[in-house]
This record gives C-alpha cells, sequence and structure tokens, in this order.
C-alpha cells in the first residue's frame, strides 16, 4: 500500500487528469479517460488518417485479436473463448438466440439485476419463453437458495449479475453454478460490475456464458464489450443474432452462406469500434501495470473508509457493511438522490444516483483524504427521518 506522497500513487493520479479538478467518484458507471487512453485513440486516429482503409490489413484487425487475448488475460479465460461485442445487450441477445427453449421454457433472473438482464429474455415472451423473477430479501443481494428454489426442470438458465449494480454486493458464481449444473440449466453471468474491480477465473467459476464491458473498472469507456463462452458451448451455438464478423472468414464476402468461425467469434456482430478496442487495450495495460490485487485492495480500503464514516453520520447503507463482500461500490439510502448527486458535484465531487440510493464508487487512483472529503460534503444531505410514534 503507497504511503502519502508514495511516487506510485502520485503516477495513478498523473494517469488521470480529472483529479487535478474533482474528487471523482463515478467509477462504477465510467472511468475517466486516462492519458495513455487519449494516447492511443491518437494513435488509432493517426493510422486512420495516414492510411485510410489500408489501416484495417495492416493495424486493425491485428488490434482487434490482441485485444481478445487481452480480455481473455483478464478473465483467465482462452483468447478463443471471447468475442467482442457493441454493448452487453447485444451480446446477451446473441446469447438467447442460441437457447433452445422448446423443453425448458424458463428463465430465471433477479429483481435487483440490471434492466437489460430481464428485457432480453422478457423480449421473447411471445415466442413461449417465461421470465420468473426472484426477489432479494433486502435489496442487497440474492442468497443462493433463493435461486436453488427457483430452478426446476423447466428452467433453461438463470441469467444473473456477478456484482450487482445498486449494492456492490458479490454474487457466488461458482457456488450458483454448480446449482444450475445439477438441475440441467446454464448460467449467463452479466460481469459488466466485476472485471477489473477484483482478481476471478472464469474457467474455476464454470459459468456457461459472461458478458461483460470496457467502460468501467477495465478503463476502456463505452463501445466496447465482450462475451465468454466456455468451449463446450461453442461448437454447438448457433446464434440467429450476428453478422458478418461471425463467420469463419468475414472478407470471403459469402452472402449467400452462414460459415460460423469455430471460435466464440461466432457471437460477434458488424464491424467491431476500432477507436474502443484502442482505448480498451491501453485500459487494460494500465490495470496490469497496477495489478488487479492492488486494485483490490484499495478499493477495500477506500469504500472500507467511506461506508464506515457514513454509518456514524448515521446514514442507511444499501450495500454489504463489509468491504470483502462488495466492490468499491458505497450506496446510501435517499429520498431525493439525484438531488444529493447534484450538489456533490456543484460541491466538486463527482458521484451517481440509482433509484433511492446515491452510489460512490472510487477506483485505486483515489485517496484517503479524498474519501474523508467527501464524508464533509455528505453530512449535510443526509435526511433525518421523522421519529416514528408508539
Amino acid at each position: 500500500m503507497p504511503s502519502a506522497g508514495d511516487p506510485r500513487e502520485k503516477a495513478w493520479r498523473a494517469e488521470f487528469p480529472i483529479t487535478e479538478r474533482a474528487i471523482y467518484l463515478n467509477n462504477c458507471s465510467l472511468t475517466p479517460l486516462p492519458r495513455r487512453g487519449a494516447e492511443a485513440l491518437a494513435e488509432y486516429a493517426r493510422t486512420w488518417t495516414e492510411q485510410g482503409g489500408r489501416a484495417w490489413y495492416d493495424h486493425w484487425i491485428g488490434e482487434l485479436d490482441a485485444l481478445r487475448a487481452d480480455i481473455a488475460e483478464v478473465l483467465r479465460a482462452d483468447a478463443d473463448e471471447v468475442a467482442l461485442e457493441p454493448s452487453v445487450s447485444a451480446a446477451l441477445v446473441s446469447i438467447a438466440s442460441t437457447c433452445d427453449y422448446g423443453k425448458r421454457p424458463k428463465v430465471i433472473v433477479s429483481d435487483i439485476d440490471f434492466p437489460t438482464d430481464g428485457h432480453t429474455w422478457l423480449a421473447l415472451e411471445r415466442l413461449g419463453v417465461t421470465v420468473e423473477f426472484v426477489s432479494s430479501p433486502d435489496r442487497i443481494g440474492v442468497p443462493l437458495d433463493v435461486f436453488e428454489r427457483a430452478i426446476d426442470e423447466r428452467t433453461a438458465l438463470v441469467c444473473t449479475g456477478h456484482v450487482y449494480y445498486t449494492s456492490g454486493y458479490i454474487q457466488d458464481v461458482g457456488g450458483l453454478a454448480d446449482i444450475c449444473h445439477r438441475k440441467g440449466a446454464a448460467l449467463v453471468v452479466d460481469a459488466y460490475q466485476s472485471i477489473g474491480a477484483f482478481p476471478f477465473d472464469v474457467h474455476a467459476s464454470d459459468a456457461d456464458f459472461l458478458v461483460g464491458g470496457a467502460l468501467k473498472w477495465l478503463m476502456g469507456g463505452p463501445g466496447m464489450a465482450f462475451t465468454y463462452a466456455r468451449r463446450d458451448r461453442i461448437a454447438g451455438a448457433r446464434p440467429t443474432a450476428l453478422g458478418w464478423w461471425a463467420m469463419a472468414d468475414p472478407f470471403a464476402f459469402d452472402v449467400k452462406h452462414i460459415d460460423l468461425a469455430p471460435n466464440a467469434r461466432r457471437f460477434e456482430y458488424g464491424t467491431p469500434a476500432v477507436a474502443a478496442a484502442y482505448t480498451t487495450r491501453a485500459g487494460i495495460a494500465l490495470l496490469r501495470e497496477v495489478g488487479i490485487d492492488v486494485v483490490r485492495e484499495r478499493h477495500m480500503r477506500l469504500s472500507q473508509r467511506l461506508a464506515d464514516g457514513a454509518r456514524e453520520q448515521g446514514w442507511h447503507l444499501r450495500c454489504p457493511a463489509d468491504a470483502s463482500r462488495r466492490t468499491s461500490i458505497v450506496t446510501l439510502e435517499h429520498p431525493d438522490p439525484a438531488a444529493a448527486v447534484n450538489a456533490l458535484r456543484d460541491a466538486g465531487c463527482i458521484a451517481d444516483s440509482r433509484p433511492g440510493v446515491i452510489r460512490l464508487s472510487p477506483h485505486y487512483f483515489n485517496t484517503d483524504g479524498e474519501m474523508d472529503a467527501t464524508l464533509e460534503l455528505l453530512a449535510p444531505l443526509r435526511v433525518v427521518e421523522p421519529a416514528r410514534s408508539g
């Protein structure tokens, strides 16, 4: 852990110019653009400017291949198990299009999952799919036994978050995969809020599919997401939601036949967002340099400082009190979170709101001092609930 004035901490913060003018605590929505991300964008622009379409063959296709390998490294997967996607929504639609719902028409989602996790399958109800929403007992997490009771012989799959976006709660996806597979169902994991925040081995988790994106902890910005498909799930997958990039040889330009790639690329769509590939590679390189274990240690310490200080002020937490059970997300209940977030912004602290909560999410470049300064800004924003009459 760096001490005050440690050159590593100074270097981390120097990557993010926004820290010179604001306390940035909205990293689980969008990390700021790091300097090396801006440099990567400039390199992308240079190749485009100087080479035009030739840049595809001399640079960009190679960058896309390298990005699949980078994402696989973060996931501890193999590069041929990774597909590039325009968004997690598109990734889930592609996965959904591969499933046979004839004998198992039920899909299970939790009521605290991100909306896309429900919308993807609700859109298939007209095709006979039934979506069952299991309920979180505390609006923080979903115990495994809640899922286990809901999974039956009609269940095709469970789609749920690795980390729940309104609480930071870390789901035991390995335990959930065991339950799903024992009952003959698949597990699709929405890992948008988790990948890059703590060490994770997707092979060890035994998830069937996992989706995520670059704009949060991977520091790559919007426009780049990914699908992981477990190796034994690839060969039999015949997605109907796809594009020309899913073909074994996209540059064969064969309009009359579908010849799917032999690897996870069969889940891809059309021409990838190359600019986002450049920034995502830069973000992953930064993560690699800092180290995922360092990121996790910083997240736990900084967020615990926030959570403990907020509780001392009398705030009600909508997240696990123990940092080991969540990411750096700290959510505080408030009757008008949007107004509170605006007040924080006006005071120089950038946070976010979700229904009923202020959401704070430090990253490794934040400091203890910024957590204390944020707590000072939060104190006058707390709304004291009226005492109940006996």
